[in-house]
């Protein structure tokens, strides 16, 4: 890889719209390495993210979530998927934007209901439509953005990469 074309993918958006399952689809098409910054948490404090909730609360998970941020952006050549609060901070926002080209994955809160509803073990979704209510603006404020409804995780990804191509150009 040159140095232009070396920079992040990174993948954002709220929970259930499909970061990691796309991510890691983009990594096998861009033949990169896949990281998911969740687990990459889990890694670092020995504990699932509901355990860390518990015993941290949300303030000792962002916390955390904010240094494995960091480090993530200063790595090169990567395909990326956060967790969805990740870059509702400002400063994880900047630092990823600088790292390379973010896309929001974007999906209607109907959709997302019917993701969440068959998914377990998520701290922050008892009262997942207020919470992307006040997401909604930080989202926003990412230029790149895909609606995940009705395609497949090949489609999204290879719209992802069209994205990345136009970007590098």
């Amino acid at each position: 890889m040159t140095a232009e074309n070396d920079r992040n993918v990174v993948l954002t958006g709220f929970m259930a719209t499909g970061k990691t399952t796309v991510g890691q689809t983009v990594a096998t098409l861009m033949n990169r390495p896949f990281v998911d910054a969740d687990e990459a948490i889990i890694r670092r404090a020995g504990m699932s993210i509901p355990q860390i909730f518990e015993r941290d609360g949300e303030a000792g998970f962002r916390a955390l979530e904010r240094e494995v941020c960091y480090d993530l952006a200063s790595e090169r050549g990567k395909v990326i998927a956060t967790g969805g609060g990740m870059l509702v901070d400002p400063e994880n926002r900047r630092r990823m934007l600088a790292s390379g080209m973010v896309v929001c994955l974007d999906a209607p809160k109907e959709v997302i209901g019917a993701r969440l509803a068959a998914s377990q073990d998520r701290p922050l979704a008892g009262d997942w439509a207020a919470l992307l209510d006040k997401r909604r603006a930080a989202y926003a404020a990412i230029p790149l953005h895909v609606n995940t409804e009705g395609k497949t995780p090949e489609i999204i990804a290879q719209e992802i990469i069209a994205l990345w191509q136009n970007d590098s150009e």
